[in-house]
């Protein structure tokens, strides 16, 4: 965490040394999400959890060609099992609902009408929602299930806080139209109970964007 906070403390000051016009772009797409705790018998069974992310940022030259973008996103994230076999069928999903605050550092390379950009860079993240969803049939019975997930407390669900790497790449166009793909790394253990069992994020994400 520490190292962490280092790297955001690094970013801001490189962007407020920034001497060109900074612009504003916002970006929206598909997240697939899932978790890294899982075990060699459930990995037949897991499956890309579908959801989305919004994403609000500031571009903030600090050399040619390179940039540093902070922002703010609320990132959708989960897992998702899908059972068929042994007379089990049915799904498990959970879905986690986050606000992040990430810091890119990012290289535009020119190419065509616009540009092609690679980044990466911390983020820190914040759970504020979530909720996992079950059903399924195991011979003759049939049943569903819906819990909400506790991120405070004794007896919380899941950690608060999600933190970790951001890397991305894509497409700008002159005319401000971006084409985006990127992949959240989480570095922190999600789960609150100390039994050894880490789980972090795992998130693939394609989207598109405007810049200003």
């Amino acid at each position: 965490m520490k190292k962490l906070l280092l790297s955001f403390g690094a970013a801001f000051l490189l962007a407020a040394g920034a001497q060109a016009q900074t612009s504003y772009g916002l970006k929206a797409g598909v997240n697939l999400g899932k978790f890294s705790n899982v075990t060699d018998a459930e990995k037949d069974y897991q499956t890309n959890n579908v959801s989305f992310y919004v994403t609000g940022f500031a571009d903030l030259p600090v050399a040619p060609q390179f940039s540093i973008q902070p922002g703010v996103s609320l990132q959708g994230k989960g897992n998702k099992f899908n059972y068929d076999g042994d007379g089990l069928d049915g799904s498990v999903t959970t879905n986690v609902m986050s606000i992040e605050i990430p810091v890119n550092a990012v290289y535009y390379i020119p190419a065509g009408s616009g540009n092609v950009f690679l980044g990466a860079g911390p983020y820190v993240g914040f759970n504020v929602s979530g909720k996992t969803k079950g059903k399924g049939t195991l011979g003759n019975n049939t049943g569903e299930f819906e819990n909400d997930l506790k991120f405070s407390g004794d007896n919380k669900n899941m950690n608060l806080i999600d933190a970790g790497a951001n890397f991305m790449a894509g497409y700008k166009f002159n005319n401000g139209l971006l084409l985006n793909a990127g992949y959240g790394l989480g570095l922190t253990n999600l789960n609150p109970n100390d039994n050894g069992d880490k789980s972090s994020t795992r998130t693939l994400s394609f989207g598109l964007g405007f810049q200003f």
